[in-house]
């Protein structure tokens, strides 16, 4: 599945609310610690590409509702944006006081791989998320408080 992302900063809103929607037939609950997790690197990921490309991009979910094989205890989810632009994502070293410059440092800590491939004249991110029997450290505990207090707040890289 796929949206649309024009290059303005209230898509990144309009594509949070986009992933929490189809969380709902994959299995997956909007509150537990992989949907948070997912709903911050589609945030991050969507952020750079309408902030740093100002151009269109496409967004891509794979969820396991979408594969009726998978198995609860052992998920795979995959998060895609695709843009136009052919600059490689490259991540930054941000200042204890700088705004941003932390977004592919999250997705680095909190996805399990990530990784960039050109496509066509642009390029692909991607970034995937394991569920297993054992559980996972939620974006809410490793960067501190509920994911509620990222909402609103872009982190930026380049």
């Amino acid at each position: 599945m796929q949206l649309e992302i024009r290059p303005d900063p209230a898509e990144v809103g309009r594509a949070r609310r986009w992933a929490r929607s189809r969380l709902a037939g994959s299995g997956i609950a909007t509150d537990e610690p992989l949907a948070e997790t997912l709903i911050l690197l589609v945030s991050e990921l969507v952020t750079n590409a309408v902030v740093h490309t100002g151009r269109p991009a496409v967004l891509r979910l794979s969820l396991p509702g979408a594969d009726r094989g998978s198995t609860e205890e052992s998920v795979t989810v995959r998060l895609e944006v695709a843009d136009t632009s052919n600059r490689a994502p490259v991540p930054r070293c941000a200042d204890g006081d700088a705004t941003g410059g932390r977004g592919l440092a999250l997705v680095d800590g909190l996805a399990d791989r990530w990784g960039w491939s050109p496509e066509g004249a642009g390029k692909r991110i991607w970034c995937e998320l394991d569920r297993c029997s054992q559980p996972r450290q939620s974006a809410a505990v490793a960067y501190g408080g509920g994911l509620a207090s990222f909402e609103g707040l872009a982190f930026e890289a380049v």
